[in-house]
């Protein structure tokens, strides 16, 4: 849906890619609305039965019975770093059977306002990625260098569950052409918001907020948030 001179079209995989994990993208509605978002260039590389997205805030069983029946599988996988996450690599060593991987598509605000609001997502197995790339969406300010994409968590987290480094190559090949495109005409490289604390760019005012402003106390002095 973009014009023909920065098709994203010749980037994506031939055939969608054959994979037995499925995603559940669970979507913040506000990420509908942006125009350089990721989560359809990912679906564009998958099934449609492998990578289903929900769109919402909240989520119940009543609503979403589908939903609930999911996270109460043992074999389900909720991506979402924190003190009681387990490194992703850890547990794909162990499974040997096809799982099912929740993650959540909004900005870092809105997806651990989901995590915490919505009871089914504490039912599966809380996993997290081991900090080892660098974003590669730069036409977009992350808080951290180690801070990913919903298509790059995705990305990285099949070729991990799938056992096979090329899957990670395939779904992050049309995120690299839409930023060159992006970058081609006009848009500027996004450092992270750690990037331009360290070095002094950051150019917006302080917060005047206690605890927003210890985050960013955090990110200069390399503490983990």
């Amino acid at each position: 849906s973009r014009p023909q001179k920065v098709c994203l079209c010749p980037f994506l995989p031939v055939h969608p890619l054959k994979v037995s994990t499925c995603l559940y993208i669970i979507q913040h509605p506000a990420e509908e609305s942006r125009v350089l978002r990721t989560v359809p260039l990912l679906a564009a590389c998958l099934p449609p039965d492998k990578c289903k997205i929900l769109v919402g805030r909240r989520f119940n069983e009543d609503r979403y019975p589908e939903l609930a029946t999911v996270c109460r599988n043992p074999n389900t996988l909720i991506l979402y770093p924190g003190a009681e996450a387990t490194n992703l690599e850890e547990v794909a060593v162990v499974s040997s059977s096809p799982s099912v991987m929740i993650i959540i598509d909004g900005t870092w605000s809105q997806a651990k306002d989901i995590f915490y609001k919505n009871s089914l997502f504490r039912l599966p197995k809380q996993v997290q990625l081991k900090p080892s790339i660098s974003s590669q969406y730069v036409i977009r300010t992350q808080p951290t260098n180690t801070c990913l994409s919903t298509l790059e968590c995705a990305a990285v987290a099949l070729s991990i569950m799938e056992k096979n480094k090329s899957i990670q190559e395939t779904i992050l090949h049309p995120l690299q052409a839409l930023c060159s495109f992006q970058l081609q005409h006009g848009a500027q490289i996004h450092h992270s918001k750690e990037h331009l604390l360290k070095n002094g760019l950051y150019d917006k005012p302080m917060p005047k907020n206690k605890r927003k402003l210890r985050r960013m106390e955090l990110l200069v002095n390399n503490i983990k948030i």
